[in-house]
């Protein structure tokens, strides 16, 4: 990427990088370090004309998600504004405009994809 002076870093964090819940410490501050990290690598690879970012899901309908107690999921989804989980593919077309040259003038930024949550 140096060497052509172009290029594109996404990090996928998660709105667990910046909100809390109760006894997901160890996530949190992995996530939370990818957001700071991110953000560093941004400013010190801009004038190499790389740009990093970093994505933010938040409750995504996966193996993972299906696996864990449908308690939590319910709870998650209840207090998300759309009410639902949001879908890989959401994910993927946000990696996919942050790859692009759509985003041409975007660097160190958090695209947060999570139906609202946050916005709370």
């Amino acid at each position: 990427m140096k060497r052509q002076k172009a290029g594109s870093i996404i990090n996928v964090s998660s709105i667990w990088g910046t909100a809390a819940v109760p006894g997901a410490h160890a996530y949190h501050a992995t996530k939370g370090a990818l957001v700071m990290m991110s953000k560093n690598a941004a400013i010190t690879y801009a004038g190499d004309g790389i740009r990093v970012n970093s994505i933010h899901p938040g409750f995504i309908d996966t193996p993972l998600t299906q696996a864990q107690d449908p308690a939590i999921n319910a709870h998650i989804i209840g207090v998300t504004p759309m009410k639902r989980a949001g879908t890989p593919l959401e994910i993927a077309n946000g990696c996919l405009f942050l790859a692009c040259d759509e985003s041409s003038f975007m660097t160190g930024a958090e695209l947060v994809i999570d139906g609202g949550y946050l916005a709370q």
